[in-house]
């Protein structure tokens, strides 16, 4: 056959074991000099940042299903002076469900450190680190439903499809660590817009999340699958590395640049490559008995999401761009809202408490930002007898690390928390904070697609400086 009429699928088919070893040589350094200026090589570059970044990676601790800002770290004593009565104003004219009068938390609150920041007694161990965290009080969404508003939180928007954060973040910085996943999502939720939420979409496919189980996989069986590799032996023939260099080049010529084969391409190349690392990275099990024990791994309540926190802890270190780690889905109390409160704020205060521990320890938290939140909040007036409905008009949400200003508690929601009042931060206005702590200017991030440019925060955003060290 002419050597112009293979296509570059057929030479993917014919060759595709070759690619794991062309990265292996290129790490290993045992490939040519020439091997050096290989398209394939996975010493990627990096990006540079607009301006000087506060952070260089991110951690999402997403609570799925909307925590109750008022059971947590919004205390309203009107709403316990008054509970029972009727809302002395409007509720929004369209509710996720009917609900009745005030209902006051059944958790009681006090104040900590020398903030004095207010925590619920939901999270005896998070409320010692008050001093560490910021404290955005006026959160507020456009959707009532989860999947809109998970979309919207992850993605910036709730009916489109769209590049999620982490994904826009990967895009824009790059990787720290060419040998494992810039965007890493640990027992991600396969409901509510699914893998929507670390999606890639329209940005090039090295940038799509690489989730590692899902929410019903147990946190100790998460694993990459097929991660060990048969064959120990690492080299490659000098032949075939120049047959797929050749083919390369003639396709490109060809038929130019294809982006689907290219994004496939180098998940192959990382794919090898992780094997190197990822085993390690993700051994929680090699860590000393008091990290264990710092995380909640040794008790059954909090050993899965103590297991989370520290593996992504491990990515952290290793140099991955932004982890997310999912309660996932456990938050949505339309009724027996305080015992399954309780239960699930069991299940994260002492793994959060000894992750913001760890990560300060070792010197990682400077240069993380640490993200607590869900879609949206709950309504001060109750469901039934003893739950609470959606509320994306106000909810609560915290940082810690990266820049930000700790103890800071910013913005107010009204006498009741049904609605914000004074510094309102809304979904875009979180994302454009975001990208400015890791030195991007949101309305320069973008992505020519369809004929438009596109961005996270799309047409709207700004950055919330009052939380900025």
């Amino acid at each position: 056959m002419p050597s112009r009429g293979i296509s570059r699928r057929q030479a993917l088919e014919q060759t595709a074991l070759g690619f794991g070893k062309i990265a292996t040589l290129a790490m290993l350094g045992r490939a040519s000099s020439a091997a050096a200026d290989d398209a394939l090589s996975p010493a990627l570059p990096v990006p540079a940042p607009h301006f000087a970044p506060r952070a260089r990676r991110v951690l999402f601790l997403f609570m799925h299903g909307g925590p109750s800002h008022l059971d947590t770290f919004d205390y309203k004593p009107l709403l316990e002076r008054d509970s029972g009565k009727p809302l002395p104003y409007a509720k929004p004219r369209i509710q996720f469900a009917a609900t009745g009068n005030l209902m006051k938390s059944p958790f009681s609150f006090a104040q900590h450190g020398q903030s004095g920041a207010w925590v619920s007694s939901l999270f005896p161990n998070v409320a010692r680190h008050v001093d560490r965290l910021c404290f955005l009080k006026a959160m507020h969404g456009t959707n009532a439903a989860h999947g809109g508003a998970l979309l919207k939180l992850h993605t910036g928007s709730e009916n489109f499809i769209r590049p999620s954060m982490g994904s826009w973040i990967s895009y824009g910085l790059g990787t720290d660590n060419a040998n494992l996943p810039s965007f890493i999502t640990i027992c991600p939720t396969l409901g509510h817009g699914g893998v929507r939420n670390f999606s890639s979409a329209f940005l090039p496919g090295e940038h799509q999340g690489t989730a590692l189980g899902h929410s019903g996989t147990p946190a100790e069986k998460v694993a990459v699958h097929n991660i060990a590799h048969p064959d120990s032996d690492l080299g490659a023939p000098k032949s075939r590395i120049e047959m797929i260099r050749k083919l390369h080049r003639i396709h490109q010529q060809d038929f130019g640049m294809e982006s689907e084969l290219e994004a496939r391409i180098k998940s192959f190349e990382l794919a090898f490559r992780m094997q190197m690392e990822a085993p390690e990275s993700m051994d929680w099990q090699s860590e000393s008995g008091a990290t264990r024990k710092l995380y909640g791994i040794e008790e059954p309540g909090t050993r899965n999401f103590g297991i989370q926190c520290l593996m992504a802890r491990r990515f952290l270190e290793k140099g991955v761009r932004f982890v997310q780690v999912s309660h996932s889905y456990k938050w949505d109390q339309h009724s027996d809202l305080e015992k399954l409160h309780a239960k699930n704020a069991a299940e994260v205060d002492l793994p959060i408490a000894g992750l913001l521990t760890d990560l300060d320890a070792r010197g990682l938290l400077e240069e993380t930002l640490v993200i607590w939140g869900g879609e949206f909040g709950r309504t001060p007036t109750a469901q039934g007898s003893n739950g609470r409905d959606h509320n994306p008009h106000a909810f609560t949400m915290w940082m810690a690390g990266g820049g930000t200003r700790p103890g800071l508690s910013y913005g107010e929601t009204d006498d009741y928390g049904f609605y914000t009042a004074t510094d309102a931060v809304d979904v875009h206005d979180f994302h454009a904070t975001l990208l400015a702590i890791l030195g991007i200017n949101h309305e320069k991030l973008t992505y020519r697609y369809a004929g438009r440019d596109f961005r996270l925060t799309d047409v709207h955003g700004r950055v919330i400086r009052d939380i900025l060290a």
